[in-house]
């Protein structure tokens, strides 16, 4: 059976293709009771077919039993899902929600796993991390991002994603792509990037800024890797290297890389999906010198079980050290992955330790933050 089909198991005539056919897919999508033995099933119960006349097609246990009908011995109905079970439920709700054209009410995709409204809640933000609605927009907030590379006028792009109206879109659309549609759209055409790389204890470090403020602070081993990265992130922007007016900005960076304070102290042009910058302003109030693990930090959040979803934000972090995402390690305390190097990693851990023999700075590479010379395309 396929997700619009189970899509359609709110249907009597779909419910009983389930049953004839024994198709565990559909248990947790709804019951059956037999009127002539009183008795309620899951659709894929080994008990003998009924024939289709004497059925009654229910949501959930409490609704058969208030018809009278009493739970089956072998397949245990009134028993709630075990956690596979669970688990196929809400990748069948993603598979909805990834498919649809229009965003699914809850009522509607709890309907369509078989739980109840409260319950599917629950489980969704259990399981995925965040609730049905976050998934929702992210997932809108990806296909715009698609559309868009893929050439598709503004206006297209912004129904094709699901979003019901423009003037919803357009209220976050700035924090969503860092930029207009139209700029976004172009490869950021034309929109001024200034830029310098300079040396840290930690080896080049590239500095950009958007008039907002930094959008990003990356590592890489020679101008060249760094500068094409940039590039390639903004494709169409003018991307200018050789502004003396920047080079307070790559000093600021460099030394507070060198000497972690609470703050950075400039703006930062933050971009990403609205539940990344939750996780991004979360690990913004780590103190250096402290750490957090990833489910420390989705406990903060408010979700627990969402620690995956943080890893996967930390991963995204495009805003090195400003955004501290190498202070978010294991449960264990192990350092775990790095956008830009375990080893970078645990030697930024040491910096900011409050040991003296870690805290201090390395003098022979401090203070030469000299931008590097790097005109733009």
């Amino acid at each position: 059976m396929s997700v619009a089909q189970l899509m359609k198991c709110s249907t009597d005539s779909s419910r009983w293709e389930a049953v004839k056919h024994r198709d565990r897919r559909a248990d947790g999508l709804f019951l059956y009771g037999v009127k002539t033995t009183g008795v309620y099933c899951r659709p894929a119960c080994s008990s003998r077919l009924p024939n289709r006349g004497n059925m009654a097609f229910f949501t959930s246990a409490v609704e058969a039993e208030r018809a009278g009908f009493r739970a089956c011995k072998r397949c245990k109905p009134n028993v709630p899902l075990a956690p596979e079970a669970h688990t196929r439920a809400i990748v069948r709700a993603c598979k909805l929600i990834d498919e649809a054209e229009e965003p699914i009410s809850l009522r509607n995709l709890a309907t369509a796993v078989g739980l109840s409204p409260y319950h599917f809640h629950r489980i969704f933000k259990e399981i995925v991390g965040i609730t049905p609605k976050g998934y929702g927009a992210a997932r809108r907030e990806r296909k715009l991002r698609e559309e868009l590379h893929r050439g598709a006028s503004v206006t297209r792009a912004i129904y094709d994603a699901g979003f019901g109206s423009s003037s919803r879109f357009y209220e976050g659309a700035r924090d969503m792509l860092g930029m207009t549609p139209s700029k976004y759209k172009d490869g950021a055409a034309n929109l001024r990037i200034r830029f310098a790389i300079a040396q840290s204890f930690l080896g080049l470090v590239l500095v950009a800024a958007t008039k907002r403020g930094v959008c990003t602070i990356d590592f890489g081993k020679t101008p060249e890797e760094l500068t094409n990265r940039l590039r390639a992130r903004f494709p169409r922007a003018i991307l200018q290297g050789d502004d003396p007016g920047f080079a307070a900005w790559i000093a600021a960076v460099v030394a507070f890389i060198d000497a972690p304070r609470r703050s950075l102290g400039l703006p930062l042009d933050i971009q990403g999906t609205a539940f990344q910058q939750r996780v991004w302003q979360a690990l913004q109030a780590i103190s250096p010198g402290t750490t957090a693990s990833y489910a420390e930090v989705a406990k903060r959040l408010g979700n627990p079980s969402a620690a995956r979803a943080v890893a996967q934000a930390c991963a995204s972090n495009t805003i090195a050290v400003a955004i501290p995402c190498h202070r978010v390690v294991r449960s264990d305390g192990g350092t775990s992955g790095y956008r830009w190097g375990v080893k970078r990693k645990r030697a930024l851990l040491e910096r900011e330790s409050p040991q003296p023999q870690l805290a201090r700075l390395d003098h022979s590479k401090r203070g030469r933050a000299m931008a590097w010379p790097t005109t733009g395309a």
